[in-house]
């Protein structure tokens, strides 16, 4: 438990702030950014990148920039962006969702923002430290500026950036009424994570069960923690930790520990390999297969199937 703990922390010590450039992810970036990098690894650094997207310079950096946060290109040992596996499976032509069309692909990827590396280490620290019942840009600004407080990497960084990061999270989830029209673009607050609040002004998590957050998607997250942030061949994880843990499935998508024990059963019917069962009082799920294989079959089941 305390070696997981460690592991954890150093992930979000060695995260990264601020790169958006203000830009929520908009509809058709991220295949439009799939597709460049799929023709050309070096379309980021092209003198013509802006007439090849046909979009501003700061949008050019910001489609990169979601692209590797959200996990569907990287670096290779060329220094060429290449698509990962996930994104050759979710985005090319012939793969589940290229236009991302069905809301679990926008879980999916909200998601893979907690997955490390952790490029979006502002989204670790909204999620698992504000415990505000109601909030603004300021005052999750605040959240997320004192939990950094914590890591030297993040010491010299200005107060601005967590401010700027945190109207990103708040603008990305949030459908208000009142928005600019650039902000309706972005797909995620099809999600509600974030709503209208009782209080004028202010906003609010939501906390309930996710009615569109299908169960082996939500299955799939938990193969993905127990991939990256649980001990090398473990083969038991409480519902608990699940649930509480830092960058747990359950802070991830904010639900209750009865909700994530529910997704975890419906799943657990639909595909072999892994079981709930209570032990001394204590919900655990237990493997049979090996998480990332899990991970990968909970997925194809999902998008073959439905």
């Amino acid at each position: 438990m305390q070696s997981d703990l460690l592991n954890h922390e150093n992930h979000i010590a060695q995260g990264r702030l601020g790169r958006h450039e203000t830009f929520t992810p908009r509809y058709g970036w991220l295949k439009k950014g799939y597709d460049a990098v799929t023709e050309d690894g070096n379309i980021f650094k092209a003198s013509d990148a802006i007439e090849r997207l046909g979009v501003g310079k700061n949008m050019v950096r910001s489609i990169r920039y979601w692209c590797q946060t959200f996990k569907l290109i990287e670096e290779d040992s060329n220094r060429e962006m290449v698509p990962t596996e996930l994104g050759n499976k979710l985005l090319h032509d012939d793969g589940w969702d290229p236009f991302l069309e069905d809301v679990a692909s926008l879980w999916l990827l909200h998601w893979q923002l907690f997955v490390p590396p952790l490029d979006a280490v502002s989204w670790s620290f909204a999620f698992n430290k504000c415990n505000l019942w109601s909030f603004d840009i300021k005052q999750l600004g605040k959240v997320i500026y004192n939990a950094a407080q914590k890591y030297p990497s993040f010491l010299t960084r200005s107060e601005k950036t967590f401010y700027r990061d945190a109207s990103c999270i708040i603008r990305m989830y949030y459908e208000s009424t009142s928005k600019k029209e650039s902000e309706i673009e972005c797909p995620f607050t099809q999600l509600g994570l974030i709503q209208k609040a009782e209080e004028v002004s202010l906003v609010c998590y939501d906390t309930g069960t996710k009615r569109n957050l299908p169960a082996l998607i939500f299955a799939a997250s938990c193969f993905s923690y127990m991939i990256f942030y649980a001990s090398s061949g473990q083969k038991t994880i409480s519902l608990y930790r699940l649930t509480h843990d830092i960058n747990s499935p359950g802070v991830v998508f904010k639900l209750p520990e009865s909700a994530v024990g529910d997704y975890l059963y419906r799943a657990a019917s639909e595909l072999n390999g892994f079981s709930l069962a209570e032990v001394m009082g204590s919900q655990q799920l237990h493997f049979e297969r090996e998480p990332l294989e899990l991970y990968w079959a909970a997925l194809d089941k999902y998008y073959t199937e439905r």
